[in-house]
């Protein structure tokens, strides 16, 4: 039986998201009075953090007094250690000494609080961006709950934040190697474990079967849950599995899926990657994760990096 992962990049930090005053307006109103209260601007899921110096020291998000910060659609992320969190969707300020970044750049260097801060932020504004109208009637909606809904003012209809479930999985083989491949989008070295969305009336455990099936040509069995991770980028949840093709089965890539497909001992996967002849998924993807639990440890290089 498999433990499940200990760390994920963009599912850390203990933020109380006080769902329970999303719909309060006087406390709301009373928290953006408070100057103790910090607002995270963010633009098309961008956001500002320190200038980083020489000595290596962690990334921070600039966060803002109320008072400091600009116009625009407001949304309650939630309450930690008494202090209130908003973010507002708007233009980034001109602040000195500040570089503008983005969650898959700096989600896993961040501390536990600013991950789940900037993680949801940018999923809240994703969603507002693409869910502007009203599904049953294409009246244009407004921003409600402190930003976690939207209601249709022509017939009263809410809409709640849409997530796509997405299963990614680990495909190892009975003389323990692991499967990776590389989409037709990606340049070379670039490499990764499969991944594809849940489809209606399926299951995680169909859909990661069916996925892989589809993509290489492998029948699988050994399905077992690792963890998850918000994917805000737009709007998914990443679901990770391990799973295993038993006997000798040759693979039948789907080349509108994946452009090629290998298999790896450990020794070879951490030559390779010594090499920069397989550049694997940076820290804050799940994937990187999923394989470095398979590996026994950390592995050199990425692509950010």
């Amino acid at each position: 039986m498999q433990t499940p992962l200990e760390w994920l990049a963009l599912a850390r930090g203990g933020l109380d998201r006080v769902t329970d005053r999303r719909g309060d307006d006087a406390w709301i109103a009373e928290r953006w009075a408070d100057p103790a209260t910090r607002v995270l601007v963010v633009e098309r899921g961008q956001a500002l953090i320190r200038t980083l110096t020489s000595d290596g020291g962690a990334p921070e998000l600039i966060l803002l007094p109320p008072g400091e910060a600009p116009e625009g659609d407001r949304y309650l992320l939630g309450v930690d250690d008494g202090t209130a969190y908003f973010a507002v969707s708007a233009a980034l300020p001109a602040i000195e000494g500040t570089d503008t970044t983005d969650l898959r750049r700096i989600g896993a260097v961040l501390g536990d609080l600013d991950s789940a801060l900037l993680t949801q932020a940018v999923a809240l504004q994703n969603w507002h961006a693409a869910h502007t109208h009203c599904p049953r009637c294409g009246v244009p909606t407004d921003p409600a709950k402190a930003g976690h809904t939207r209601i249709c003012p022509a017939d009263g209809a809410e809409q709640f934040p849409r997530l796509d479930p997405a299963v990614i999985m680990l495909v190892q083989d009975g003389r323990d190697r692991v499967l990776l491949g590389r989409a037709p989008v990606w340049p070379q070295p670039m490499m990764s474990v499969l991944a594809g969305f849940v489809e209606p009336g399926e299951s995680l455990e169909q859909a990661v079967a069916r996925e892989v099936h589809e993509e290489v040509g492998l029948v699988v069995g050994d399905i077992a849950y690792l963890g998850s991770q918000p994917w805000p980028l737009p709007q998914s949840l990443m679901l990770g599995f391990f799973c295993r093709a038993a006997g000798d089965q040759d693979l039948r890539l789907d080349r509108e899926e994946i452009a090629e497909a290998r298999w790896f001992t450990r020794a070879e996967l951490v030559e390779a990657a010594e090499r920069r002849d397989v550049l694997l998924p940076g820290r804050v993807s799940i994937a990187r994760q999923l394989i470095e639990r398979w590996y026994g440890g950390r592995l050199p290089g990425s692509w950010s990096r």
